[in-house]
């Protein structure tokens, strides 16, 4: 299981548009959002980037952080 911290979600929506983002990355599954910890949670079939990661939370609208 990876964390990541993400800065800007304050609320479930934005907890559904960083679990849709991770989820469509190939290779992580199981994502998790934790709103007052500011953090994502996955696992992953293979390590990925933080390049990766961090372009498909900036698409969601968020920072990787």
């Amino acid at each position: 299981m990876r964390t990541v911290k993400i800065r800007g979600m304050s609320c479930e929506h934005c907890a559904k548009a960083v679990i849709k983002g991770l989820s469509e990355i190939e290779g992580i599954s199981n994502v998790t959002v934790d709103l007052a910890r500011g953090e994502a949670s996955f696992e992953e079939a293979e390590p990925v980037e933080e390049s990766v990661l961090r372009d498909r939370i900036q698409k969601a609208g968020y920072e990787l952080g």
